[in-house]
C-alpha cells in the first residue's frame, strides 16, 4: 500500500526558477572529449581502442570488465589522442580515453535502426541495454542490465521511473519529462516486459505540473502504467524514500530494492533504455542543467557524455554573470553535490548538473559553528531513521566499530538533511562521507 510521504526529510528552497522553464538546447562540444573508464559502480571498463585509432560516434571504445561493469562508447567522431589518467569531477585521477573531436559527430553504422520491442525476448532486451552501456543516470551509476535482472524477477511488483528531481536548482529531468514523455513511457513498458507481475509507476513531485501533465497524457493510452504525484520534500528522489511511498515498505538494513519488490530507475535512464532498444542508440548523450545565481544563462542542455565542464559553463551557459564572481561550483546541487576544484574535467554518465554560486554557504557557516546543541533535529529529519548526533560523536572519536555496527553509519545516503537542519552549523554529512571512506579503505586493506 502506498503512503503519502516518507519519514523525515527537509524543505530547502528549490531554487528551480533559474532554469525551470528553459527548454532543452542541443549542445555539441567543440573541444577534446574525455572518457574515464570508471563511469559506473563496479570494475572500470577495459579499453578496446589504441592511441591513433579513428573512432565514430557510438563506437565501443571500452568494454565491461566483469559482472558489475559497463561498456563505454564514444560520443563523437575523431581520433584517439591518448589513454592516460585524467582528473574527474570527484577530484581523483582515473584512466581515461581522450579523443580529438573532429566536430562532425559521424555515427557508426546502424544507429537509428528501428526495432519493435514487442518482437524481442527478455534476454535480447537485456543484451541491447548492456551493449548500449546504460547505467543509472540519476547519480548512482549502477549498470542497468544488472539491475533489470534480479534473481526474483517474478516477485517484482513495481517498476518505478524516478522523476522526483528533489535536488535544488536541477531541472533537466523536469524538462526531459515535458519533452520526451512518450519515449520515457515506452522505456518503462520495455522494462515491464521483464517483470510479468509488475506495475509501472512514474513518481513526480508536485512542483512539476507541466511534467505531470505530459506524463499523464503519455500514459493515458498505455495499460499498467500510471503517474504518482507526491508532496514536495527532500530527499524524495532517494530509492528508500521512493519505495516507502510507492510500495509502503521500509528497506531494512542490507536489503536491496528488489528485496522489497521494486526496481527503481531515473527517468533519464528509462529514456536511454527506449533509445537503446527501439532506436539502436548506445548511451552517448544525456540531459544536463547549468544553473545558479552566478551563471549568465542558466539552461537545460542535451549534451554529449565526455564534454568538458568548462565548455558547458563558458560556452553553453555564457560564462559568469557580469559583475559577479563564482565562489563555488558544484557538480550536482547544493545538498548532495561535489565542490569542484576546477572545470577542466569531463561530464560522465552519472553527472546531471553544474551549479555555479556567487556565495559559498559552507564558508559563511564555518565561523558560526558551535558544539552540538543536543537539540535532536538531525535525528528527526534523517530519512533512514539514523541518529546523526551519535554518529558524529563516534566518527570524531574514530570509533569505527560503534559507528558501523551499533549506529549503522554505513547506511547513510549522504543526503545532507542533517547538515541542512543543524542550528549549530556542523558539517555532519561531510564528516559522515569522510568516515565512510576511511572505513571502506580499511576494509579493502
Amino acid at each position: 500500500m502506498s503512503r503519502k510521504t516518507f519519514w523525515g526529510g527537509v524543505h530547502p528552497n528549490d531554487q528551480k526558477e533559474f532554469s525551470r522553464d528553459v527548454p532543452y538546447q542541443v549542445y555539441l562540444p567543440k573541444g577534446e572529449m574525455v572518457f574515464p573508464l570508471n563511469q559506473h559502480i563496479g570494475k572500470p571498463a577495459k579499453p578496446v581502442v589504441q592511441k591513433g585509432d579513428a573512432v565514430l560516434a557510438g563506437q565501443l571504445i571500452a568494454e565491461a570488465d566483469g559482472f558489475v561493469s559497463a561498456n563505454i562508447v564514444s560520443s563523437c567522431s575523431g581520433t584517439v589522442k591518448d589513454i592516460k589518467p585524467r582528473r574527474t569531477v570527484m577530484g581523483t585521477m582515473a584512466l581515461s580515453i581522450i579523443i580529438d573531436n573532429d566536430g562532425q559527430f559521424t555515427p557508426v553504422q546502424g544507429i537509428g535502426a528501428k526495432t519493435d520491442y514487442t518482437t524481442l525476448s527478455g534476454q535480447e532486451i537485456l543484451a541491447r541495454i548492456k551493449a548500449a552501456g546504460i547505467v543509472g543516470l540519476g547519480g548512482a551509476g549502477f549498470p542497468t542490465h544488472v539491475k533489470l535482472a534480479p534473481k526474483n524477477a517474478s516477485e517484482i511488483k513495481y517498476v518505478i521511473a524516478n522523476g522526483a528531481e528533489c535536488e535544488p536548482y536541477i531541472t533537466c529531468d523536469d524538462q526531459l519529462m515535458r519533452t520526451y514523455a512518450e519515449e520515457i513511457v515506452t522505456g518503462l513498458k520495455i522494462m515491464l516486459t521483464l517483470f510479468p507481475k509488475a506495475e509501472g509507476v512514474i513518481l513526480i513531485e508536485q512542483n512539476k505540473p507541466e511534467a505531470i501533465e505530459a506524463m499523464q497524457k503519455a500514459c493515458s493510452a498505455k495499460a499498467n502504467v500510471r503517474v504518482l504525484a507526491v508532496p514536495v520534500k527532500y530527499p524524495q528522489g532517494g530509492e528508500r524514500s521512493i519505495i516507502s511511498v510507492v510500495a509502503g515498505r521500509e528497506l531494512k538494513l542490507g536489503m536491496l530494492p528488489a528485496d522489497a519488490g521494486c526496481v527503481v530507475d531515473n527517468v533519464s535512464t528509462v529514456r536511454a533504455v527506449y533509445r537503446a532498444v527501439c532506436e539502436s542508440e548506445p548511451l552517448m548523450e544525456k540531459g544536463f542543467t547549468v544553473s545558479g545565481d552566478a551563471v549568465a544563462h542558466p539552461c537545460n542542455l542535451m549534451i554529449r557524455i565526455g564534454t568538458s565542464c568548462r565548455e558547458l559553463v563558458e560556452e553553453a551557459a555564457g560564462g559568469i554573470k557580469e559583475g559577479m564572481e563564482a565562489k563555488k561550483v558544484l557538480c550536482g546541487g547544493p545538498m548532495m553535490g561535489i565542490a569542484m576544484a576546477g572545470l577542466d574535467v569531463p561530464v560522465n554518465k552519472s553527472n546531471n548538473a553544474l551549479t555555479v554560486l556567487g556565495e559559498d554557504e559552507v564558508e559563511l557557516a564555518e565561523p558560526e559553528m558551535t558544539s552540538c546543541l543536543r537539540c535532536g533535529r538531525c535525528n528527526q529529519v534523517c530519512p533512514l531513521g539514523l541518529t546523526p548526533q551519535m554518529m558524529a560523536v563516534a566518527a570524531e572519536r574514530k570509533n569505527y566499530e560503534r559507528y558501523e555496527k551499533k549506529l549503522y553509519g554505513l547506511e547513510c545516503i549522504a543526503c545532507g538533511s542533517c547538515t541542512y537542519i543543524c542550528p549549530a552549523k556542523r558539517p555532519l554529512m561531510q564528516l559522515f562521507k569522510q568516515t565512510k571512506a576511511e572505513i571502506m579503505a580499511a576494509k579493502r586493506k
